[in-house]
């Protein structure tokens, strides 16, 4: 068999059109390997692929103002959805309140909720060694239909699906932080841009997170009639609290228990509901409650406050001391980078007639209001900074470790063209790399994206490349200097050789590798290794060879013409 592929290899090296079909050849697999990211974007690429987990949660947000019971209800459309669904165990809502803080509420900041307006239902799955649908598929598939029946209950109502993250936790996947001077401009752009959002393709959960503005009712305590109508400030205070809140009034003592029993007093629900939302039906609302003066007479609540119609006044987010509105969205199975490629276009296109636009850095914005001047700056954040700076970090230490390899073989073998030979080499199992990602994208009932994990295995590739060539280059270099051997028959003899060696390397590092391949985070890094070896393999043996053929190898490698010594003498 090997020396049927010595004779390959000889034929192959004697005769100058195959060289130059290998090389074009190569060449071509190469740039088309390159297109399949970008452009084309056939082969796509993200942060980490979604993680199969055996829990989520439900975010229910309903308008500011929303009643305790509208919450309820929309939580009850929610759960009854849910529970439909076979392989969830049970779920747990929990009105006006976060749920007990776990990894995704940790960044989200779920266990500061504290508001009749929202709620939160964790989802438990079974297993998802049971289970044929992973999480995050089964979240992709309910989430249109629960917001398209349950979201109408009350306009204005906003449900997300949180999942734990796979890796490092973010506030979302796209964030787009908007900072400026001007607060009421701020909000402004904000909305724009979230409308923006509702309209690219990929993004969904979108929020803009700022308080609402919307009108209120402040109770004013009028003293100068509390004076004369014979009550006092603290009566007032406990009535309204009382109607509306609840407090202890009186205890009871029991003959079976020890301690005294408190008596909690409070409406009803049914009449803590206002008809509608206006001054008029507040007046109604508080003139049900009389309160009982020093005469013994009752008087009114509303003959002794007053009811001022105001605005909502809203909180200030600030990061680093800037004043700023963030504006998050999530990713419905696809990559973070394309939507905002998207929607960064999109804000170009439709915001430049109000806007003076400049690009700054390399997704940032900066904008200008043409009308009044005020200044926004526009910057990316969450899951998709995170991504930038890893591909860029590990970007890095790809160059880096080509770098160090040049120069040490530059040092080994003084010689650039040896040393470009090597690193070419090496560097060409990226076609393997993406080719692996494309077929595992077909067979795959998801994308199978080109993750974090798989450039650690591009990188983890070079060694085994480099390897691999320095084998063939080192028994090249001794059958030409110590047995006489043109190098020809070197490189063919060389190749046949250390064929099996690289085999069973192969072997042994696509066989380990095929664990990695299933698995959710990891699976790029078995599908780099497996296919990148198998590329590695190939470059080894016949396009290495091809270009140590073309080189000055008898300078190299002192070579004298001499009588040729078998291969098999010492």
């Amino acid at each position: 068999m090997f020396q049927k592929f010595e004779s390959f290899i000889t034929a192959l090296l004697q005769s100058r059109a195959q060289k130059k079909i290998i090389l074009i050849a190569t060449l071509v697999a190469f740039i088309l390997s390159v297109l399949m990211i970008a452009p084309t974007e056939i082969v796509k690429a993200k942060m980490l692929p979604g993680k199969n987990n055996d829990t989520f949660s439900i975010y229910v947000d309903l308008p500011n103002g929303s009643s305790i019971r509208q919450t309820d209800a929309v939580s009850q459309c929610v759960t009854s959805y849910i529970q439909q669904e076979q392989e969830v165990l049970d779920t747990e809502t929990f009105l006006g309140m976060g749920s007990p803080l776990d990894f995704a509420g940790l960044i989200k900041g779920s266990h500061f909720k504290n508001s009749e307006n929202v709620s939160e239902i964790v989802v438990n799955l079974t297993k998802k060694h049971d289970r044929g649908e992973p999480s995050y598929m089964m979240v992709q598939r309910i989430r249109p239909v629960i917001q398209e029946a349950c979201q109408p209950i009350v306009v204005g109502t906003n449900i997300k699906f949180v999942e734990p993250p796979a890796g490092p936790p973010t506030l979302a996947a796209i964030v787009a932080e908007i900072y400026g001077r001007d607060a009421a401009g701020i909000r402004e752009l904000a909305g724009k841009v979230a409308a923006i959002f509702h309209q690219t393709a990929g993004l969904v959960d979108i929020d803009v997170m700022a308080d609402e503005l919307y009108d209120r009712f402040d109770l004013k305590v009028n003293s100068t009639k509390i004076t004369r109508s014979g009550l006092s400030i603290k009566q007032v205070n406990d009535i309204i609290y009382l109607a509306f809140e609840g407090m202890d009034i009186a205890v009871k003592n029991s003959e079976t228990i020890n301690e005294q029993i408190p008596i909690f007093l409070t409406l009803s629900p049914e009449s803590k509901v206002f008809s509608r939302k206006d001054k008029r039906a507040l007046e109604q609302k508080l003139s049900g409650l009389r309160l009982m003066n020093s005469n013994g007479l009752l008087v009114p609540l509303t003959e002794v406050v007053d009811i001022i119609p105001t605005r909502a006044n809203p909180m200030i987010m600030s990061k680093d001391l800037h004043q700023m509105v963030n504006v998050v969205a999530e990713t419905d199975m696809v990559s973070q980078v394309y939507p905002l490629m998207d929607a960064r276009h999109m804000i170009l296109d439709t915001l430049s007639e109000q806007y003076d636009i400049e690009k700054s850095g390399l997704f940032d914005l900066s904008l200008t209001d043409k009308n009044t001047g005020s200044h926004y700056e526009l910057h990316w954040d969450g899951e998709m900074e995170v991504t930038l700076d890893t591909f860029r970090d590990l970007g890095g230490a790809f160059i880096a470790a080509l770098v160090l390899i040049f120069l040490l073989m530059v040092v080994y073998y003084k010689s650039f063209t040896l040393s470009g030979i090597v690193l070419l080499g090496s560097f060409l199992s990226i076609i393997g790399v993406i080719v692996g990602h494309f077929i595992m994208d077909l067979f795959s009932a998801d994308t199978f994206f080109l993750t974090a994990t798989s450039l650690i295995g591009f990188i983890a590739l070079i060694g085994i490349s480099s390897r691999n060539s320095l084998l063939l280059i080192d028994f090249t270099k001794s059958l030409m200097s110590e047995k006489g051997m043109h190098k020809t028959e070197a490189l063919a003899y060389a190749a046949a050789t250390r064929a099996k060696p690289i085999f069973l390397t192969a072997t042994a590092i696509i066989l380990a590798s095929t664990l990695l391949a299933s698995d959710a985070v990891f699976g790029g890094l078995g599908v780099a290794l497996i296919f990148g070896t198998i590329a590695a393999v190939v470059a080894s043996l016949m396009v290495v060879p091809v270009l140590l053929h073309n080189a000055d190898l008898e300078r190299h490698f002192g070579f004298k013409e001499r009588k040729a010594v078998s291969v098999y003498e010492p």
